[in-house]
């Protein structure tokens, strides 16, 4: 595929997470996806298949942790790089728990594409945050914001 069609999978994917639109995230995966989720949280690791990527890790394990109708996914995101094989993104969003925490994450995505589908998609992002907000297992000792906060 060709850099400048990966770059549309890459918007169409971003939009998508900004808008809550579930069925095109569906849609844009392929049957056999592999997901790779950075750390030990109980989302991390490797991922197989649509249905393990989407209902066990996504359904599940994160959005089974949010207030639904109060979550924006990539509420800023850029894309940071294309070629023909796929991309890379960052984004920040979340909303409120269910336990009344606030999860407000950063993500950065790297994206391999066939056939116009998502085939591997790398996830790194704030694995404390993850364990704190999502899993009630907070650090023993909190941290502050830094000074000078992560921005893109």
């Amino acid at each position: 595929m060709s850099a400048e069609r990966n770059r549309q999978l890459l918007t169409q994917w971003y939009t998508a997470l900004e808008e809550g639109d579930w069925q095109t995230i569906s849609d844009m995966h392929a049957e056999d996806v592999v997901y790779y989720m950075v750390g030990t949280t109980p989302v991390s690791g490797k991922l197989e298949g649509k249905a393990e990527c989407l209902g066990e890790m996504i359904n599940k394990k994160l959005l089974g942790q949010l207030v639904a109708d109060e979550v924006r996914f990539s509420q800023k995101w850029r894309i940071m790089c294309v070629d023909e094989h796929g991309g890379v993104g960052v984004m920040q969003g979340g909303g409120p728990t269910l336990s009344g925490d606030l999860y407000h994450q950063t993500y950065c995505e790297i994206f391999r594409f066939k056939d116009d589908k998502i085939q591997e998609l790398h996830a790194f992002f704030d694995t404390a945050l993850v364990e704190r907000c999502l899993f009630g297992n907070p650090l023993q000792q909190a941290r502050e914001q830094p000074q000078r906060p992560f921005d893109f």
